[in-house]
């Protein structure tokens, strides 16, 4: 095969900022020290690469004949809950192969009540769940208190912090409320996962995907933790990162690995579980398109934990990638 040219896509935060994005709004956006990264690593690994950009970058080059061999696609999108799905519907018309998952996949997972539908019906322990579309739909939810409510289809912890943890009915009509008006999308609500907390890296498709790692999510400070925006933007200061080792990594392993191939996800990204009030671990959500900034993304930290290095992180998605797609 001759040396592959791999085009980047992805959505650069300071371009946001600059055209008055707020910091939350573009908190799934990447530093210009992850693309970086990115390049720098799958140069190492012998390939070519060109920056597209974002999304409207990658429709005038389209429209200008543009190709190239793969597409890096870690462009996360603006608006609605296709966003994620826009990039890799494009390249799909255009018959572009590219890294990560397909626009069906990454648009369940961004829809976490999709998610877990799909999750549970693979035997995959989730908590019982109720979507809110409007402030009426509180009288349906019959679930045990404490709650939990977030945006349906944000990440980087948007929507989450500490009044997300609900004691009563007067609490969940005032966050639901909030959350429905600020994001302008319905409310995942859910029985709250009291227990530790864990994300769990997968790399690789199928049977042959396979878990380099997991890292539990400790809080500096007791009480209630609740891995938030807040928190994530600031995690050196307020959470430790441990290493999981034993028959708790078997058992990350496992809810993964079901979690990962029951929705079709595709070369790498992450999985998050938390243990219910009986100790069980539970599904919590998927990332297929997660986060790759060397040094402060949950899946190179969580590698670095398990000596596996950001260079091997890229290659084995890489690997993953052209086996798909060019058969070797």
């Amino acid at each position: 095969m001759h040396k592959l040219k791999i085009g980047l896509t992805y959505d650069l935060r300071s371009e946001y900022l600059k055209l008055g994005y707020s910091l939350e709004e573009t908190a799934e956006f990447d530093k210009e020290s992850t693309i970086e990264g990115i390049e720098q690593a799958i140069n190492k690994a012998g390939y070519e690469t060109e920056r597209i950009g974002n999304v409207f970058n990658l429709i005038a080059e389209l429209q200008n004949g543009k190709k190239w061999d793969l597409v890096f696609n870690i462009a996360e999108g603006l608006f609605g809950d296709g966003r994620e799905s826009l990039v890799p519907a494009l390249l799909d018309n255009y018959k572009i192969p590219y890294v990560f998952s397909g626009p069906v996949t990454l648009g369940i997972s961004l829809n976490k009540a999709f998610a877990k539908q799909i999750i549970r019906d693979r035997g995959v322990n989730t908590p019982p769940f109720h979507v809110v579309s409007r402030i009426e739909d509180l009288k349906d939810v019959h679930l045990e208190y404490p709650l939990f409510a977030k945006p349906i289809s944000e990440g980087t912890g948007k929507g989450i912090d500490a009044s997300s943890n609900i004691k009563n009915a007067e609490e969940l009509k005032q966050v639901c409320n909030h959350l429905l008006s600020k994001f302008n999308q319905a409310v995942l609500v859910e029985e709250f996962l009291p227990g530790r907390e864990f994300t769990v890296g997968v790399l690789g498709s199928g049977k042959e995907a396979f878990v380099p790692g997991a890292m539990e999510i400790v809080a500096r400070q007791k009480g209630e933790h609740i891995y938030s925006y807040d928190t994530k933007e600031n995690y050196e200061e307020l959470v430790d990162y441990i290493k999981v080792d034993g028959e708790l990594l078997e058992e990350c392993k496992r809810i993964a690995l079901s979690a990962w191939q029951a929705l079709n996800c595709l070369d790498g990204g992450r999985v998050d579980v938390r243990m219910d009030r009986y100790g069980k671990l539970s599904f919590i959500e998927v990332n297929p398109l997660a986060g790759l900034n060397p040094i402060s993304s949950d899946l190179p930290i969580l590698c670095r934990l398990n000596n596996f290095s950001y260079q091997e992180i890229i290659e084995e998605i890489l690997k993953s990638a052209i086996k798909r797609h060019f058969g070797s």
